[in-house]
């Protein structure tokens, strides 16, 4: 099986509102250094050289202009209507990938700026034998577990086997069709979640702090601040 171009093709779901980050534009529409989020994602992922295919899952009443945003792509890039969830939008989206595409990856737009190495490794853990592949970071932070009322603390979680997931997801394709084959209309969970349900493994790897995701208005401050680091640093390279 080939992972160079052609072999690998990736879903981004960008029909969601994303109110946390306020009023306004749908979140995958925002801009980071005045380029749009999503335009940010689908660049992220073509520039790591190894994918063919990047289907985007649009609102639905958007689709055109969802299009005409991420024209400079190409036909690297198809746009499909989304659905109303994320598990919907996603199985949307896999339907539209022609089935040479033996490695599928998903993407949340709103990690706009996850660095194309993730992206490649990802694929390489896919393609060396993982069914399904998610990159992860180890919980920094002290967790504690609390009751129903939320107010009082039940419990100090052992954080040494926790871990924050990111995107891009790596799976092979036919787990991620029959893992959204078995989903229900209420599912909320990620498709690595989905895999889980099934009683299947998912392997991590390491992650990456800049494939954060941009979901509160502090999140697009910080992209900010990234993003223009990493102009300077281009710059300096000049």
């Amino acid at each position: 099986m080939s992972t160079s171009r052609g072999g690998t093709a990736a879903i981004v779901p960008a029909a969601g509102r994303g109110e946390r980050l306020g009023p306004g534009a749908p979140k995958a529409l925002r801009s980071i250094g005045s380029i749009p989020i999503l335009v940010h994602a689908v660049r992220s992922l073509i520039s790591s050289g190894r994918i063919g295919l990047v289907v985007v899952a649009a609102p639905p009443n958007g689709v055109d202009g969802v299009r005409d945003l991420l024209r400079e792509f190409g036909e690297t890039v198809h746009v499909v209507p989304g659905g109303d969830t994320r598990q919907r939008s996603v199985a949307l989206a896999l339907e539209a990938i022609p089935e040479v595409y033996e490695i599928i990856l998903v993407h949340d737009a709103a990690r706009a700026l996850t660095p194309p190495s993730l992206v490649t490794a990802v694929i390489d853990a896919v393609a060396g034998g993982s069914d399904a592949v998610i990159p992860v970071l180890p919980v920094a932070d002290t967790i504690k577990a609390v009751d129903s009322s939320g107010t009082n603390v039940t419990a100090t979680v052992d954080r040494s086997t926790l871990r924050a997931v990111q995107t891009p997801q790596g799976f092979r394709r036919s787990l991620l069709v029959k893992a959204h084959a078995a989903a229900t209309a209420t599912d909320t969970t990620d498709d690595a979640g989905l895999v889980e349900r099934l009683g299947l493994p998912v392997a991590v790897i390491p992650g990456h702090t800049e494939a954060f995701k941009v979901t509160t208005p502090f999140d697009l401050l910080l992209a900010e601040a990234v993003w223009l680091e990493r102009r300077k640093a281009a710059e300096n390279d000049d």
